[in-house]
């Protein structure tokens, strides 16, 4: 029921494309019905033409067989060319929909997939059904209809012998299952393997993993376990090419076998004094068995390959029917016309990853707009889940967060990006050039925006002294800058949003004492104008916050101005002691 399923769903992937297709039935039964006329006129020559030395017959019997090699060629070049072109969008549409999708998973669902199995899905799952999915529909329509035109007239020129010819086919059906059962199991631990292998290059391969290879001394045993992998791989490639061979080679001997059957036969009667059939006939006969033993293989063949596939097309639609946590509201809620004024409440506020253990718990904060909230605690204290509950990368368990008002879940995806700013203790930058770097926050900005920019963030001196300027590829992972230079680079592209709320999930703890200068002058450029939410590491940084929020395991345990929590000298003032201390360290 699952494989039937799957094949329904497999099918539905067509109906975009069912006239095209329609199209490409139409030349393949034109094809079909045009070659099935050779065999009758090669019983016209040798029972006709060439006993009675009936030239023009026997000419215009030549030039036929002449006109239906030229016309199935032609039927064949445009049908190979439809049904290629229907394949391939449909490879298009299942890359862009699993894609699609995958961009619309929640954060959560990231942290615990490897990234080299995602990218397997895409490349070597839809990859690895790119000839199924190009090739089949065409091949079962061609070889469905080549074997019901030959089936046909085998009939007309003699229907004991057709049945003859037909007594094994429900043989080699049952085998075909088999052997497509069999491959199709082992199609799914080969792709699962190779998920495995892409995952490793993906990981070792990075500057990264080269780096932590090299500097822990690991190289070798990277290349042994990569070696392992690619060993059990090999032995998965080869069980899947010699699945069912032998089963498959004794449906070829008993196939090769029926014509000599057929001339035994006709032998036999013509031997007693009453032929079966005439020579031309069984000339005639034996070349369209002929014509049906090739399609009738090739759809067996065709249906093996099909049941192997159901293995890919069942990991790609494992990912098609995820559901992702967070989802756009069906109908969002309207931005006031006057614009954003970025205030920000987190409402009795509950977050957990697990049903086991709260992270957040009942959070009740009040930011407002154009004010700056700076929230400090322990490592795992939930500073940065509290920060990303705002830009929605997580829903909240219980309570809400509001917007002027708005509960996020309310606002659209597009409007939420436009309102809030998030630059995460991580920088990412694409492997591109500075210039295109800057622009993903903003794609029609000028090149004076870009540099207005980067200069509020401090980087513009650094990135005209680069030989290319803006133009100068940062390298795979911006690993061509600094720490520094990449957290200004982020700022930069925030500023360049402009979005009215901004969360800085602050990475300067790792940073030394003068680069931390700059790019806190940079954040301090940022944060200007708008309303601000700190996740502080280091708090030195964050004395001159409006206001300041203690967490302790989820909890708000103090909160108030610099100042005032001093002047408690409780929890803030103990994490501000150990900060200085480890400054002075």
């Amino acid at each position: 029921m699952a494989a039937r399923s799957e094949l329904h769903r497999i099918i539905r992937l067509f109906r975009p494309y069912r006239s095209r297709l329609a199209l490409v039935a139409a030349l393949v039964g034109l094809s079909s019905l045009v070659g099935v006329a050779s065999p009758f006129m090669v019983r016209a020559v040798i029972d006709d033409a060439l006993p009675h030395g009936r030239t023009g017959l026997l000419t215009l019997l030549a030039l036929g067989m002449v006109a239906v090699a030229v016309l199935t060629s032609v039927f064949g070049v445009w049908q190979t060319y439809l049904s290629t072109t229907v394949g391939q969008h449909v490879m298009h549409d299942l890359r862009t929909a699993v894609y699609a999708r995958l961009q619309s998973m929640p954060l959560a669902f990231f942290t615990t997939t490897r990234t080299g199995e995602v990218q397997s899905r895409i490349a070597n799952d839809i990859g690895g059904m790119q000839s199924t999915v190009t090739s089949t529909a065409t091949s079962l329509i061609a070889n469905v209809t080549s074997v019901l035109a030959a089936v046909i007239a085998m009939f007309a020129l003699d229907w004991r012998l057709t049945l003859v010819s037909l007594t094994m086919l429900p043989f080699f059906v049952w085998i075909s299952r088999r052997v497509g059962s069999e491959r199709r199991r082992i199609t799914g631990e080969r792709q699962r393997q190779m998920a495995g292998m892409a995952a490793i290059v993906e990981e070792s391969l990075s500057v990264s993993g080269i780096l932590l290879g090299r500097t822990m001394g690991r190289s070798p045993a990277l290349v042994d376990n990569f070696a392992r992998e690619s060993r059990e791989l090999v032995d998965l490639e080869i069980r899947s090419g010699m699945a069912g061979r032998w089963r498959q080679s004794t449906i070829t001997i008993v196939m090769a076998a029926m014509p000599a059957v057929v001339y035994w036969a006709a032998g036999l009667t013509s031997a007693a004094g009453t032929p079966l059939v005439s020579i031309g006939t069984l000339v005639a006969f034996t070349t369209l068995q002929a014509g049906l033993l090739r399609p009738a293989v090739m759809l067996l063949s065709t249906g093996v390959e099909v049941q192997s596939s159901l293995a890919l097309f069942t990991r790609i639609f494992e990912y098609l029917d995820l559901r992702p946590d967070i989802v756009e509201p069906a109908k969002p809620a309207v931005l006031p016309p006057t614009g954003v004024t970025g205030a920000v409440r987190f409402e009795r506020v509950g977050f957990a990853y697990d049903a086991d253990r709260n992270v957040l718990d009942d959070i009740d904060i009040s930011v407002p707009a154009g004010t700056s909230l700076a929230i400090v605690g322990e490592t795992g204290s939930g500073k940065t889940t509290l920060g990303y509950l705002v830009a929605r990368l997580y829903d909240v368990t219980s309570g809400r967060v509001t917007i002027d008002g708005i509960d996020v879940r309310n606002l659209s995806f597009a409007d939420l990006a436009a309102t809030v700013g998030v630059v995460s203790q991580e920088t990412y930058l694409l492997h591109a050039s500075v210039a295109d770097n800057l622009r993903f926050a903003k794609p029609d900005a000028t090149d004076a925006e870009l540099h207005a920019a980067a200069r509020a963030a401090q980087i513009h001196d650094h990135i005209a002294d680069l030989p290319d300027g803006y133009d100068t590829l940062v390298g795979e992972r911006g690993y061509r800058f600094s720490g520094g230079e990449k957290q200004r680079l982020a700022v930069a592209r925030a500023i360049l949003r402009n979005p009215p709320i901004m969360v800085l999930d602050e990475a300067t703890s790792a940073l030394d004492t003068r680069t931390e200068r700059e790019v806190q002058a940079a954040i301090d450029a940022l944060a200007a104008g708008r309303t601000t939410i700190t996740i502080a590491h280091r708090l030195s940084t964050i004395r001159d916050a409006d206001q300041i929020v203690v967490l302790d395991r989820g909890r708000v345990v103090e909160r108030g101005t610099h100042p005032e929590l001093l002047a408690r000298n409780g929890f803030y003032a103990e994490l501000l002691a150990r900060d200085e201390v480890l400054a002075v360290s």
